[in-house]
Formats: structure tokens, sequence, C-alpha cells
């Protein structure tokens, strides 16, 4: 039966996941709570957060920024439970995540309540937890007006959770046009199986981590010969919301310059035409022939790393080494790492890859990038 819902809702919602930081690494409330002004004045109200973001500064961010200076039914809230979250993943431990963000957030109440981040290695823990039967409960009781599930895995197991979990109102997909026809993600496939259930669909990482808002020189000669007076990220952001069944667009803003122009675009939101769709096939063809690692920084990988790793920033600089000079590159390697593991340091336990998102070879990779950086 078809449960969308969400038409109303504007296509632009704020992630809260790469909120700006000061000088100490902490977030940047102020600014933040410039960010949010912006956002709701030009009339946006879909706000998204996690229990794990920033070590739970991000829900305290939430209420600091949003829910201690707007009225509760002026914006909707979700937030995420993480069953496997910390070192040793049990069922009170999950369940109470449910209580804790809503004492950070001081919300009341939480619009939309997901489960997170479920892929092969882990959805299971959601059900020996029993989190399926909890999250009814507290919709049951209006601590949840709807809940679903973020995803970052294969759409034969998302068709088999939405076949077991009929009643689930959303599903929050990975979608861009860089991961359309992405065969670790497939982007593309897992929207058609939700929307052949006939769930709502938020959508994260419509700029594949920043990664589309700054693309290779061959996407951006295409999106600027289309038109120059567009950002890239606008180009993006448009894509994953045009698609059918979708509630709103996540867009993880760090500053107000990419809040202003985000909201610049989408404010009186249209969906792209046929020529504009033309477009982003000669850019996801640009993307195609390009051979860079396709990380969105979210950092999955490194929380269980036993060196220390810092995996991303590492892949960030491999990425954007081409057209430097050999010094550069190296000089930012050494910057990345400093009092932090190398890529040498890797012992392939593969903890890394078992939770990475994107399914990338990743021991492979740090041995390319031990090769590139470290050797004379």
């Amino acid at each position: 039966m078809e449960k969308y819902f969400g038409q109303n809702t504007p296509k632009l919602g704020f992630g809260l996941m790469r909120l700006p930081k000061l000088a100490d690494g902490k977030i940047d409330i102020e600014q933040t709570k410039t960010m949010v002004d912006m956002f709701m004045e030009a009339g946006f109200t879909y706000f998204d957060t996690a229990f794990v973001y920033d070590g739970g500064e991000s829900e305290k961010a939430a209420k600091a920024a949003l829910v201690d200076r707007y009225p509760r039914d002026k914006y909707t809230l979700a937030t995420k439970l993480c069953a496997w979250a910390g070192p040793q993943p049990n069922e009170q431990a999950a369940k109470q995540q449910f209580y804790t963000s809503l004492e950070r957030t001081g919300a009341g109440y939480f619009d939309y309540y997901l489960l997170h981040a479920l892929q092969r290695n882990n959805y299971t823990m959601y059900d020996d937890f029993h989190i399926w039967e909890f999250v009814r409960e507290l919709k049951a009781q209006g601590l949840v007006r709807r809940y679903g599930f973020s995803f970052h895995a294969d759409p034969e197991l998302l068709d088999q959770l939405l076949t077991v979990h009929p009643d689930l109102d959303l599903v929050q997909l990975q979608i861009n046009y860089a991961d359309w026809e992405n065969p670790g993600v497939r982007s593309r496939e897992c929207w058609e199986v939700a929307r052949k259930h006939g769930k709502s669909v938020v959508i994260m990482e419509p700029v594949k981590g920043g990664a589309l808002a700054n693309p290779i020189s061959e996407v951006l000669q295409v999106l600027n010969e289309a038109d120059p007076d567009a950002s890239p990220a606008s180009w993006a952001i448009r894509f994953a919301a045009s698609l059918d069944g979708v509630i709103t667009v996540l867009s993880g803003m760090s500053n107000t310059a990419q809040m202003q122009d985000n909201v610049s675009f989408m404010r009186n939101f249209t969906p792209l035409d046929s020529r504009e769709q033309q477009v982003i096939r000669r850019a996801q063809d640009a993307l195609n022939g390009d051979r860079n690692i396709a990380c969105t920084a979210c950092h999955y990988c490194t929380a269980g790393c036993p060196k220390q790793i810092p995996i991303p920033e590492i892949f960030h600089v491999m990425n954007h080494q081409r057209g430097n000079a050999e010094f550069r590159g190296r000089r930012e390697y050494n910057i990345a790492t400093e009092q932090r593991g190398k890529a040498s340091d890797c012992i392939k336990c593969g903890k890394c890859e078992k939770a990475c998102p994107q399914h990338l070879p990743i021991r492979r990779h740090l041995e390319t990038a031990a090769k590139t950086f470290e050797t004379e």
C-alpha cells in the first residue's frame, strides 16, 4: 500500500552530521544558530541528527540551536538509534539510546526515528535486541511519530527488510548521481525497491560527502558549460530532490556559505527538466572515467581501527593529488597522519571494510597509499 507522505515537506533537509567547528574541535554553536535561522527563515523545517553523531554533541547542538529557540510545532526532528554502537553492544544499552537522545535534544518526541545504518554485518542486531518492537511501542506512546531506518546495503536486503516490516513509514537511502549506477552502492535499485513497497524516502549523501560540491575538473566543465551560475551542489541536490516519493534531501552543511547556497536554489525548487537530466548523464559519464576513491568521509571505518589510521583523510589526499607536485602530496599526507596511524600501520584486520557503507577495498587502497607516500 502506498504510504508516501511528506509531499508538502520542503525538499531540503538540514543534516546535522558535519556542523561547523571551533579551533578546539567543538561544534560552533553560534554559527549553527545562524545556519538554523537561515534555514527556518527560508521556509525549511526538517532536521536530521543521530545518537552517535559527534559523540552525542550533534543532538546537544540541536537543542541549543533549534529546540530551545523555536516552537516545537515549527520544525520536524529526526534522530537515530545505532544498535551496534559502543564497545559491548547489548539490548539495554541500545534501548537506552532513545531516552538519552530525548534528554539531549529536549524535543519531547521525535517526528522521525530511524534505526541507524543497517548493513549486512549489523542488521540482525536490531532483531536480537528487539529494537523493532521497541520502536513500535514508542510510536504507540506518541514518543515517535513515524519510524524507519537508514540503509547502506544491497537492494536484496532492503527488499527483505521492507517485506518483513511492512508497517514502517520511511527509509533513508544514500542517493546521488555518482552512485546511481555504482555497483557498490546501487542507489537506483534501492530507490526502486523502496518505491515498489510504497515507502517514502529521505535522501542522504546527495553530494557524496562533499565530493559533488567540489567535483573533478571533467565534471565541473560539464556543469559550467550547461549553467555557469549554478553551483555544483545545486545540480546534485536537485537531481536527488527530483525523484518520486522523496520527503526531503539531507544536506550536511558545514558553514553559512553552504547554507546560503543551498537555500538559494531550493527555496523555490523545480525538478530537473529533460535538458538538465542530459547534463547529469554527461556528468556521470565524466565520473565513470575517473579512478578516484569513492569515500564520503563518514568515518564509520575509523571507529574500530586498532591503529587509529585516519582513513578518510588519507583517501582525500589520494583523491586530490592529481596534477599536484609529488612534494605537495607527501606533505599533505604527513599532515593528515601526524600523531596518528599511517597507511603502512594497517594490520589488515578488515574491521574498516565491514563498517564501510561504500563497500570500499580499504586495505588495498591503504597499501597503495603507503607505497605512494611513504617510500622514497
